[in-house]
């Protein structure tokens, strides 16, 4: 079965609103946060080779920068020819447009894009609560890691924040209520249909794909829900910091917005019978 993103046509026309969501305090703080997680857990480069990554729905093209600026070399691939335009601009002032290949194309045909395992670094942000079949798009990124010491990182929106956004931000209890069982439901950026992840789902669906969890994480666990007082400009670094430390934590982490899984490939040998 095909997993066909559905994310497409909204990013497509309008490419650069979802860049300028990128530079909010709320977007800064997702992409700041997730690839601080991602740090921890990259791998090392053996020898001169450098380290090779893919980023599936790449968007704008800002994680693959920093990953660039790190000696990484990155794979860009998208089904919007408009977000892949700002990606490479994006690349080209920063000035790492030589570690940086664009492909266009569909998360679901991975396999027919790309070289089975190539790459060390595989990401899947924000793009498997558009498509179909996440689970597919999951075994399909399974192929393409070089071996067990790759790293693919999946951040995906958690139904639990969900929920605490429509009743704590928007103090729309009816909406809150309709979050708990709902599995998609409409986003405020571009008003498109998005699917909401359990933390029970998306590690039930990475271990199917036969990804070995290596971390969880909870990015934006209460910066969403600050008071207005509170600066998100002025306080950011201070928001940060605390996020860091709560997203680490179970017992926070588990009512983010979103939700951070690491996962890698089991070690050969290693494979459970089912």
């Amino acid at each position: 079965m095909k997993t066909t993103v559905k994310r497409g046509n909204r990013f497509e026309n309008d490419a650069s609103r979802y860049a300028a969501y990128l530079e909010t305090p709320e977007g800064r703080l997702r992409k700041d946060l997730t690839f601080a997680n991602l740090q921890e857990f990259l791998p090392r480069s053996a020898g001169d080779n450098p380290l090779r990554a893919l980023d599936v729905g790449c968007g704008t093209g800002a994680t693959a920068v920093r990953l660039a600026r790190l000696g990484v070399h990155v794979t860009l691939l998208d089904s919007s020819p408009t977000m892949l335009s700002v990606a490479e601009r994006t690349a080209v002032e920063a000035g790492v447009s030589d570690r940086i290949t664009v492909k266009l194309g569909d998360a679901a045909e991975l396999a027919d894009i790309l070289q089975i395992g190539r790459f060390d670094i595989i990401l899947c942000h924000n793009l498997l609560e558009y498509v179909d079949d996440p689970g597919a798009a999951l075994r399909g990124a399974i192929h393409l890691m070089r071996d067990s010491s790759a790293i693919l990182s999946v951040l995906v929106r958690n139904q639990a924040g969900e929920v605490l956004k429509a009743a704590l931000q928007l103090g729309d209890l009816g909406a809150a209520e309709h979050n708990l069982t709902a599995e998609w439901v409409q986003e405020s950026l571009y008003r498109g249909r998005v699917r909401f992840f359990t933390s029970e789902g998306l590690e039930a669906m990475l271990k199917d794909a036969s990804l070995t969890i290596v971390a969880r994480r909870g990015v934006r666990v209460i910066a969403d829900y600050l008071p207005a007082q509170i600066s998100r400009s002025t306080e950011y670094e201070r928001i940060f910091a605390l996020e860091r430390k709560l997203g680490k934590r179970g017992d926070f982490s588990g009512v983010a917005r979103y939700m951070q899984c690491l996962a890698s490939r089991p070690t050969p040998g290693t494979e459970k019978d089912e």
